[in-house]
């Protein structure tokens, strides 16, 4: 029997989107969900979940709830990862509440940034010995990486890892739908192109019955943009380089240095950046929880249909052979992207059959848009760094190159934040040097 496993499997909504796709696909009616959690009570909740979707859908697959984590590794097929180190608390608050103390203010905290970073640093080591316990019983598996920061993740396992591995984001398939829907604009018959990095894509082109669409979007941005609404620094990014950005305009406030100053809070009010948002999405999630722990575990009633999540699409195009087409966050290897460095991870159009993932060539970028996603990358990279040397001074040079926190902070309170940092997190950071 194959067998699908599932890292972080506690996480209960996120499973059941998953494995519940995949119990909808024929290809996979013999597979073995194997769950493995830390968190042993959501671990129960999850199996429970997903026993009675199994029930339900009438679904053939065996689900199996594990304690130890090279057993439930043992022979995978694919590995789905959806893991978070730390946890909101103590992890992410003191991701936002130290910086705070320095001036320094976030949205979400989860890709690059001061928050970005550290839960990088956390979750690196984590991810290493997943890949070494796969080496040893599921060699040739495909890990499916859905955790953040997906760039240094993912590029960490492909550079310094043999595991298969491809990092999958929802931002490149919602993007151009959403855009278009916010613009009041017709979806149908719709084609684009996206590429760059996590978070930090770009939509290239996008045409409808093969007519450029992006004369008519830069126009209706304009006019939104004298309107309140909640992607203005999206809109501004692409008045002022060109194109538009996968990723919402909470995280793209701080992957730039243009838009949250404390030197000019007028900004945060006229760009409607939500400070502090992740942690108001935490606070809802785990007030909410009980509730939709009722409407999921021990529901007779539970039901599901597939979501638009690659890994259901991405397992049936490798077990059945029918090309499956993904936006994938893969090396640079070759220089799919000529003009970023080849150590980087990209995010660009993907090929899924039998023979896995076969990333597609993109060549230039436009400069400027290539130029801003490099800002990104030298703090990713040295991140990278920081995690495999265990090297203190990475991790300070990781922080000033990042371009909002330089354009805040002093090199001499930078460094402090780090020490700050890393003794705040105490064991939840290996030792560095």
């Amino acid at each position: 029997m194959s067998k699908v496993t599932f890292l972080g499997a506690g996480s209960t909504v996120f499973a059941k989107n998953l494995l519940g796709d995949c119990m909808t696909v024929q290809a996979l009616q013999e597979f073995e969900f194997a769950l493995f959690d830390i968190n042993l009570e959501r671990l129960k909740d999850s199996e429970m979940m997903l026993l009675q979707l199994k029930e339900n859908l009438g679904s053939k697959v065996k689900i199996v709830a594990y304690t130890d984590r090279k057993e439930a590794l043992s022979d995978a097929k694919y590995v789905i990862n959806a893991i978070q180190v730390g946890g909101y608390k103590p992890s992410t608050v003191i991701d936002f509440e130290i910086p705070k103390k320095y001036g320094l203010r976030q949205t979400i905290a989860d890709t690059i940034g001061i928050g970005g970073i550290f839960r990088s640093l956390r979750t690196i080591p984590v991810m290493m010995d997943f890949a070494r316990d796969m080496e040893e019983v599921c060699p040739d598996a495909w890990f499916l990486n859905y955790t953040n920061p997906m760039a240094t993740l993912t590029g960490t396992l492909l550079r310094y890892t043999s595991i298969k591995t491809v990092g999958l984001c929802h931002s490149v398939q919602v993007c151009a739908d959403h855009l278009l829907t916010s613009l009041d604009m017709p979806k149908d018959n719709v084609q684009w192109n996206i590429a760059g990095i996590n978070h930090m894509a770009w939509l290239l082109d996008i045409t409808r019955n093969g007519e450029d669409l992006y004369p008519e979007i830069k126009k209706r941005a304009i006019e939104k943009q004298r309107t309140d609404h909640n992607d203005k620094v999206r809109f501004e990014l692409m008045r002022r380089f060109g194109y538009y950005v996968t990723e919402s305009s909470e995280h793209n406030a701080e992957y730039h240095p243009y838009f949250i100053k404390q030197n000019n809070p007028a900004l945060i009010e006229h760009y409607n950046i939500p400070l502090d948002e992740y942690l108001r999405r935490c606070e809802n999630q785990i007030q909410k929880w009980e509730n939709m722990r009722s409407d999921m575990v021990g529901n007779k009633d539970l039901t599901h249909t597939r979501t638009h999540e690659y890994g259901s699409y991405i397992i049936e195009a490798m077990e059945t052979n029918q090309p499956y087409k993904i936006g994938g966050n893969v090396l640079n290897t070759g220089r799919l992207i000529s003009n970023l460095p080849e150590k980087a991870c990209v995010e660009v159009a993907c090929l899924v059959d039998a023979s896995g993932v076969t990333p597609t060539y993109v060549g230039e970028l436009p400069e400027q848009l290539a130029a801003l996603n490099r800002t990104n990358i030298n703090t990713q990279l040295l991140t990278i760094e920081a995690a495999m040397t265990r090297k203190k001074e990475y991790i300070y040079q990781a922080a000033l190159l990042d371009p909002h926190t330089a354009a805040e902070l002093s090199i001499d309170d930078i460094v402090s934040m780090c020490d700050e940092l890393i003794d705040a997190h105490g064991s939840w950071l290996p030792a560095y040097r």
